[in-house]
């Protein structure tokens, strides 16, 4: 893949002595839409984390769209300016409106003008279709509500990689599928998604690629009509069995 903007070639991370990530290669195309399943504790969120240097890593090399992050985490500023993060458990400050949230960052990270900076949380805000809640705040929405201001607040940062590290798994099931509707648009419109999630219909109607991951490996990589019809791997055929019950 010629195109790649996120190249992760021999990554290889410990906690202590438990190794949780071990030799992962993968290669993420412009546009590329990629969810990564797979058990608890399999290593999924923590291989994203590392891609915009929440985490550590001890050996191997990350390069995103050019920027080779490095063990030593040396261009961890440049990365995370070009890529946008969307957690499980929101992280909005309880203390500002959720127009505050989505302007802290263009104005302190990307020196944006205050003005600019609200009339582009609006615009995301507006793309979230949340935009009558930009005075509320976190305390006063509700949750699905909050992790679409978590996704406009990503957004306004014009990141160049989204990373959505199970958006919905602390939600309502009513609150699903709004999260994921948004989560749908972004796709349509193009945006490069890794996405750590459980939700196979989301991977069945979004996804380019599911990369299954167990014991910190990837195990499998496929697209959606092949993984879910013919796995290769008898873990991926048990994990499969297991959650779509």
């Amino acid at each position: 893949m010629s195109d790649a903007i996120v190249s992760i070639s021999g990554l290889n991370k410990w906690f202590g002595d438990f190794h949780v990530l071990r030799d992962i290669d993968l290669r993420v195309g412009r546009g590329e839409r990629i969810v990564i399943c797979g058990p608890s504790g399999s290593g999924k969120s923590t291989l994203i984390r590392c891609i915009n240097a929440l985490e550590e890593f001890q050996e191997g090399r990350i390069v995103v769209d050019g920027i080779d992050l490095g063990p030593n985490l040396r261009r961890v500023d440049d990365v995370r300016r070009e890529v946008g993060m969307v957690f499980q458990s929101f992280n909005l400050f309880p203390h500002l409106t959720v127009l505050e949230n989505c302007t802290l960052a263009p104005i302190w990270v990307r020196n944006m003008p205050r003005k600019q900076a609200e009339a582009a949380a609006m615009k995301y805000l507006e793309r979230v279709r949340i935009p009558d809640k930009a005075d509320k705040y976190p305390g006063q929405i509700s949750g699905g509500q909050q992790q679409r201001v978590a996704i406009a607040r990503a957004l306004t940062m014009n990141p160049k990689v989204m990373l959505f590290d199970e958006p919905t798994s602390a939600l309502d099931p009513e609150m699903v599928k709004e999260v994921l509707d948004t989560m749908v648009d972004l796709a349509k419109e193009g945006m490069t998604m890794l996405v750590v999630t459980h939700e196979m219909g989301f991977a069945r109607e979004v996804a380019d690629r599911v990369v299954f991951m167990d014991a910190g490996q990837i195990v499998e990589a496929n697209k959606p009509e092949e993984f879910f019809s013919h796995p290769q791997h008898a873990r991926t055929k048990t994990f499969l069995s297991q959650i779509l019950r």
